[in-house]
């Protein structure tokens, strides 16, 4: 007698959690940002007594400093997005100056503008061969580029400039101006409205008219070029399959995609877009090569980008930072030591929010600088000359403390790739 066989139905596999999507940012969020900002600052000047915090000099000052950072933390973007950390940033930078310096003599300032490009390629061209090609280590690759680039430079200022009139061996003759744009009306109905000294409405304008006056056409070409930045990476074919080598070169590689030729592309580009960064502290923050001109805005540029998270948006507000910081430095200790306080509360409210989020490390050391901060600013009415100095590198080793939790970099970001690995 046979046993009838039980059969169990097939079991259905069990259908896998949805991704989680990434919340996208609203677009009203960045005017209410803005605006929020403004009166941030406008709240500040008011209990501080610094009327320079938002005056449309310090953000003119502010805008002009943050270009150069600006355009190096954007050619960082492209080389690390293509998975090849860029140290070399600085060194491209100083390539770039020399560059500007000498093509804007003899052929004018947009020559100028075109030779620093093309100095800075030179440089991403050594260390793309280096790190792609040879598999040099990334960062040793950078540090012996900025190295090299400082002493190529030097060479190069003393072997042309050192006879021309106004030359020498460590700058270069006066160099021709670009042209300046200010908007027609609203510039003016800005510089009225800021004189009039109007809570909030007046540092609003100061803002608005530091963006609208007097406003070179080398910080246009830059702000094109961050738009520009944003479609090719991420809304071409092109720009995924740069990407993607970042990501994961050996999976790209299975897909067809040539990884050696989209490093390079991506290299030679960041070196590009770092020796325009050079040009434009000769042709517009100073009219002039001198040696050492680039005083570490290379690095600066990648703490930017790093506190961007490796997009154009973050970094565009990194470097409006970094730039803002630095013009008050300019403007001298009193505005510094206005921002002090401004420091102490955001701190404040950061170490609060990382301890209910069980952060106790990173939140009791908020709340220490930020104690450390307010005792500084009610214990003396201004800050030192050598302090204050220090003001954009202090930002960018605060910064870079308190971002490091949400930042995420390429996943195949300075690691060695060889040819083939995907066969």
């Amino acid at each position: 007698m046979s046993t009838p066989t039980l059969q169990t139905p097939p079991v259905e596999p069990a259908e896998a959690p949805p991704a989680p999507r990434r919340r996208r940012i609203p677009l009203w969020f960045w005017p209410a940002g803005f605006l929020a900002a403004v009166f941030v600052l406008a709240v500040l000047r008011v209990v501080t007594g610094a009327d320079d915090i938002a005056s449309s000099g310090v953000i003119g000052a502010a805008i002009a400093l943050a270009v150069p950072i600006g355009l190096a933390g954007l050619g960082g973007l492209w080389s690390e997005r293509a998975g090849v950390v860029n140290i070399g940033l600085e060194g491209m930078m100083i390539l770039g100056t020399w560059g500007a310096g000498f093509f804007g003599y003899y052929m004018g300032p947009w020559a100028g503008i075109v030779g620093g490009m093309l100095c800075g390629i030179v440089g991403g061209l050594i260390h793309a061969t280096a790190t792609v090609i040879f598999g040099v280590d990334h960062i040793v690759s950078g540090v012996a580029l900025n190295i090299t680039a400082l002493g190529i430079a030097k060479y190069l200022a003393a072997r042309f400039f050192s006879d021309l009139p106004g030359g020498g061996p460590t700058q270069s003759p006066p160099l021709p101006s670009l042209p300046r744009f200010s908007v027609p009306g609203l510039s003016e109905q800005m510089a009225r409205l800021e004189a009039r000294e109007i809570f909030f409405l007046s540092d609003l304008a100061g803002v608005i008219g530091g963006f609208t006056t007097n406003i070179s056409a080398f910080t246009i070409i830059a702000v094109l070029l961050f738009i520009g930045t944003f479609f090719v990476l991420w809304r071409t074919a092109f720009g995924l399959r740069l990407r993607s080598c970042g990501e994961s070169p050996v999976a790209a590689e299975t897909l067809g995609v040539n990884v050696i030729r989209y490093k390079f592309i991506a290299v030679c580009t960041s070196g590009a877009l770092a020796g325009m960064g050079g040009a434009f502290l000769a042709l517009v923050a100073a009219n002039i090569y001198r040696d050492g001109q680039t005083g570490g805005r290379g690095y600066i540029g990648l703490a930017a980008m790093i506190f961007g998270n490796w997009r154009p948006g973050g970094l565009a507000a990194g470097s409006l930072l970094f730039g803002y910081t630095d013009a008050a430095r300019l403007r001298g200790g009193g505005t510094v030591h206005a921002l002090l306080l401004l420091v102490a509360v955001i701190l404040l409210v950061v170490g609060a929010w990382q301890l209910k989020r069980n952060n106790r490390v990173q939140g009791i050391t908020s709340l220490v600088v930020a104690t450390g901060a307010a005792l500084w600013y009610f214990s003396t009415d201004s800050v030192p000359g050598e302090l204050a100095a220090a003001t954009p590198y202090v930002t960018t080793l605060l910064v870079l403390a308190f971002a490091s939790q949400r930042l995420r970099m390429p996943a195949a970001d300075g690691q060695i790739y060889r040819k083939g690995e995907g066969h």
